[in-house]
C-alpha cells in the first residue's frame, strides 16, 4: 500500500502539490496539541501527513524520508499518543545507529511530551558507563531511546524488561544495517513483547531494508517522501580527477579557499580519517577527526567544537557524521568517493541547508571513475568536472577557526544554564555578547565558544570570578 501517493506517480515519488494538513485534524491528545503549539508546529510535513494516520491506527509503517523531513516528530507523536503514563513499565523502544542521533531523538520526544506528566525517558547508548544506566533502570522507564548494542546488553542482563513494549521504532535503519547491527536487532526483537507495532524509518530503501521489513513487520503501510524539486537545497557539485598521491595537496588547496573556514571532509575508512586530520593539522588547519573508534566524550567534544566554530575542518566517516546537524555549512569535500550513490547523496546533503547555498567537491582518482559513473546514473545528468592546477606546496600556513572553546566543569546537575555563563562573561568578565558564540551545557560540564583573540582574557576572568555565585574549574579545550 502506498499511503498518500499521487495517481500514476513513479515509484519513490510523492505528490509535489499535496496540501499540508494542520495537526489539529488528527485525533491527538490535547497535551500533544499543546506541545505542538508551544513548539510552533502548525501544519504537517509530507512525511508526517502520510505516516501519522496509519501509525495512530496502530499499523506497522515503513517510511523512506530524508534527515530534516520531520520523521522524528512523526513517530514521536504516535508513540506518545499510545503511551499510558500511569502504567510504570517500558512501553516504547526506539533504536538509533549512533549516540548522537539517539540524543537528538530523546530531546525531540521530551519536548513533545512536555505537557504529559510523569513520562520517564532514558537514553541508553554504548560508550557510556554502565553503572549509572543500571541505577536509572531500578524503576522501569516508559520510553527507551538507544543504540542496539547497549539495549541488547541490558535486555540480556535483565536490567531492561521488554515484555510490555507496545511500539518499536527503528530509526535510520539503513545506517544500523551498514554498521552491522542486524543480528543485534533480531535478538532484541526476540526478547521483547511478541505483539507490538513496528515503525521503520530509513533514508534509503535498498533490498536489505525491504528484507528486514518483511521479517519484522506485518502488512506495513509504505510511505515514501522526497522533497519537491523547488525545495531541493542549492548545492553546487564539482568533481575533480586527481592522483591518489596528490589528494593531500588538492585538499589543502581547496580548504585554503574562501569556503574552507568551515568544511566537512568525508573519508571511507577510519584510519584515513585520522591520517587526513593529522596531515591538515600539520599544514596549519584547525582540523579534527570523528569516527566510531573514539570514546564518547571525545566524540561529543569534537562535535561541540565543530558546531561552535572552534574547529574549521571536520574529517569524518559517514556513520560518525550521522548525528551532525550544522545549518550553515558552506563546503563538503569527499576525499574518497562513497561506495554507493545514496551515501554520496547523504554526504553532500550536509551543505546547502535552510535556504543556504552550498558547495560539494568530490576528489576522484582514475580508479574511482566507475563510482563516479554510478553517481551520474543516479543523478540522470552529466557530472560537472573541473580542473585543479595544483600550486607548489607551501610551508605551514595558519588556517585557524574563528572561535576557541572553554570548558566549565559544571553542568545541568549543578543547575547551570547557558544564561548563567553568558551573564558571567558579559558581566564581570567584560566581554560583549557578540564575542560569545554557542554555549552547550551537558550533565556535568559546559562548553562556551569565545572569539579566538579574547579567549585567554575570558579564561582569566572566569577563573578569577564566579558563575552563579560559585567557583568552577575552567580550562581551554585543546
Amino acid at each position: 500500500m502506498q499511503v498518500g501517493a499521487c495517481r500514476g506517480a513513479a515509484p519513490r515519488r510523492s505528490c509535489d502539490h499535496a496540501p499540508m494538513t494542520a495537526f489539529h485534524t488528527l485525533p491527538l491528545k490535547p497535551a500533544l496539541l499543546a506541545s505542538l503549539e508551544t513548539l510552533g508546529y502548525a501544519t504537517m510535513t509530507p512525511v508526517q501527513e502520510q505516516s501519522l494516520p496509519p501509525m495512530l491506527e496502530g499499523r506497522d509503517v515503513i517510511a523512506q524520508a530524508q534527515t530534516g523531513s520531520g520523521k522524528t516528530a512523526a513517530f514521536g507523536l504516535s508513540l506518545l499518543q499510545s503511551l499510558d503514563a500511569d502504567a510504570i513499565r517500558l512501553q516504547v523502544l526506539v533504536l538509533c545507529p549512533t549516540r548522537e542521533l539517539a540524543d537528538q531523538v530523546s530531546k525531540a520526544i521530551r519536548k513533545l511530551a512536555a505537557n504529559i506528566p510523569n513520562v520517564k525517558l532514558l537514553t541508553l547508548c554504548g560508550g557510556m558507563p554502565l553503572g549509572p544506566q543500571l541505577a536509572s533502570l531500578t524503576h522501569d522507564p516508559h520510553i527507551v531511546v538507544g543504540t542496539p548494542g547497549r539495549v541488547q546488553e541490558h535486555l540480556k542482563r535483565g536490567s531492561l524488561h521488554g515484555g510490555g513494549i507496545k511500539v518499536l521504532v527503528l530509526d535510520e535503519a539503513d545506517r544500523m544495517l551498514d554498521m552491522g547491527f542486524t543480528e543485534a536487532i533480531d535478538d532484541i526483537i526476540g526478547r521483547i513483547a511478541k505483539h507490538h507495532q513496528t515503525l521503520l524509518f530509513s533514508a534509503t530503501y535498498p533490498d536489505e531494508i525491504r528484507a528486514v521489513s518483511q521479517r519484522v513487520q506485518k502488512n506495513p503501510a509504505v510511505v515514501t517522501v522526497e522533497a519537491p524539486t523547488e525545495e531541493q537545497p542549492a548545492i553546487e557539485q564539482q568533481f575533480i580527477e586527481v592522483e591518489q598521491a596528490s589528494k593531500p595537496d588538492a585538499l589543502a588547496q581547496l580548504l585554503a579557499g574562501e569556503r574552507g573556514q568551515h568544511a566537512l571532509v568525508f573519508c571511507n575508512m577510519r584510519r584515513e580519517v585520522d591520517a587526513v586530520a593529522q596531515e591538515l593539522d600539520r599544514r596549519g588547519f584547525s582540523a579534527l577527526a570523528l569516527h566510531g573508534d573514539m570514546d564518547q566524550r571525545d566524540r561529543d567534544e569534537v562535535l561541540v567544537r565543530f558546531a561552535n566554530r572552534s574547529c574549521a575542518v571536520l574529517v569524518a566517516t559517514d556513520v560518525a557524521a550521522r548525528g551532525l546537524d550544522i545549518v550553515a555549512l558552506p563546503l563538503v569535500i569527499c576525499y574518497d568517493i562513497a561506495h554507493d550513490p545514496d551515501t554520496h547523496t547523504h554526504r553532500i546533503g550536509r551543505t546547502g541547508r535552510a535556504g543556504e547555498s552550498g558547495l560539494a567537491i568530490t576528489l576522484c582518482t582514475p580508479r574511482e571513475r566507475p563510482k563516479a559513473g554510478n553517481i551520474e546514473e543516479l543523478l540522470g545528468t552529466p557530472l560537472a568536472w573541473r580542473p585543479l592546477k595544483l600550486s607548489p606546496p607551501r610551508g605551514k600556513t595558519l588556517n585557524l577557526a574563528p572561535m576557541k572553546t572553554l570548558v566549565i566543569d559544571a553542568g545541568r546537575q549543578d543547575k547551570l544554564r547557558p544564561g548563567d555563563i553568558l551573564g558571567a562573561l558579559t558581566g564581570d568578565a567584560g566581554l560583549q555578547a557578540s564575542d560569545i558564540g554557542k554555549i552547550d551545557v551537558f550533565a556535568t560540564r559546559a562548553y562556551v565558544a569565545i572569539s579566538r583573540a579574547l579567549a585567554n582574557k575570558a579564561l582569566e576572568r572566569l577563573r578569577a570570578g564566579k558563575i552563579k555565585g560559585r567557583n568552577f574549574r575552567v580550562r581551554p579545550l585543546a
